[in-house]
């Protein structure tokens, strides 16, 4: 049996990551694991930033948003050289484990430290919904509510004033956060990376339901895939007829009390990710699939495909066209 057990928490903060943190300090505790907190990720790593958490520690951040332990990024730690510093720091330490809470990028860090002899498992930390080897990350339940409250209240004012308006949603190359707060609000038109539809035809499709004297119309694109929303907003107004505005959603959607599906997958992605470091097992993540938890090889999750979802796309589409 290992004694003792490291949590941190790498790349973009999300919602759930403190119930996460929590969770694995409580069960480390539960089965007579030390827990030890690591500072500003894979950083706070290498300059021996840990401290030994407590249950009073654990207990006061379950609810709260953000990760009390605060994330940082660290390219260098592709560098062999950083990472064996990273080993030497947690020697010093006796802690024999690692729990890393993040994406894709920290996962790479796991899988290279787990070669290095600490075993690590990484839990899927992210409010894109992006780990394509699990259903859904921590985070995303949460900011998707965000979004969806967002909508709403913007489909308010819009309605109010017979307007169009594009809505940019986050999701770092997923499309995850738009097209499931565009089918949750009833969003008119949709478009992402995977399923991208151009200006051109974004404008064509408001100008449809401009003629259908529709009271409203929202426009939900994911980040960064159109160069400049505001422009394309003024494309749309030239096209049909609608006083069309852009809003950026931004970092809000990162923030926030994390949502009750949020902590509830996160405790149990703490609990099981112990319970797998406690049986020796390492190089592994966290998931959920066909809700079921479930433990993959770090390496076939970042070499996994993303599912296909031209039909869920479709039908959405099919539902909200202009007829």
């Amino acid at each position: 049996m290992i004694k003792k057990i490291g949590v941190l928490t790498s790349g973009g903060d999300a919602p759930g990551m403190n119930a996460a943190i929590s969770a694995v300090i409580r069960r480390s505790i539960s089965k007579g694991i030390k827990p030890y907190i690591i500072f500003d990720g894979y950083k706070g790593l290498i300059e021996n930033r840990i401290e030994e958490a407590t249950l009073d520690f654990a207990s006061k951040i379950i609810g709260h948003g953000g990760t009390a332990i605060g994330s940082a990024r660290l390219p260098e730690f592709k560098d062999e050289n950083v990472r064996k510093k990273a080993i030497t720091t947690l020697k010093s330490h006796e802690i024999e484990a690692l729990v890393v809470i993040g994406g894709d990028g920290s996962y790479q860090g796991a899988e290279k430290l787990t070669q290095m002899g600490i075993n690590c498992i990484g839990i899927p930390g992210t409010i894109d919904n992006d780990i394509v080897s699990s259903d859904y990350t921590i985070g995303f339940d949460t900011a998707l509510n965000t979004v969806v409250r967002s909508i709403d209240a913007i489909r308010d004012t819009m309605t109010s004033h017979n307007r169009c308006a594009v809505v940019e949603i986050m999701g770092n190359g997923c499309g995850d956060l738009t097209l499931y707060g565009a089918t949750a609000t009833g969003c008119e038109v949709i478009s992402t990376r995977e399923n991208k539809l151009t200006e051109d035809e974004i404008a064509e499709q408001v100008s449809l339901l401009a003629k259908q004297k529709r009271r409203s119309v929202i426009v939900a694109v994911a980040e960064n895939i159109y160069n400049d929303v505001h422009g394309l907003a003024k494309k749309i107004e030239n096209k049909s007829g609608y006083v069309t505005r852009a809003t950026v959603l931004g970092h809000v959607q990162r923030g926030g009390t994390p949502s009750a599906m949020d902590r509830y997958l996160a405790i149990n992605f703490g609990i099981f990710a112990v319970d797998r470091l406690s049986e020796g097992i390492g190089g592994v993540y966290i998931g959920i699939c066909d809700n079921k938890f479930v433990a993959k090889d770090i390496e076939s999750t970042l070499n996994s495909k993303p599912k296909d979802k031209y039909n869920e796309y479709k039908i959405i589409r099919e539902i909200n066209k202009a007829f």
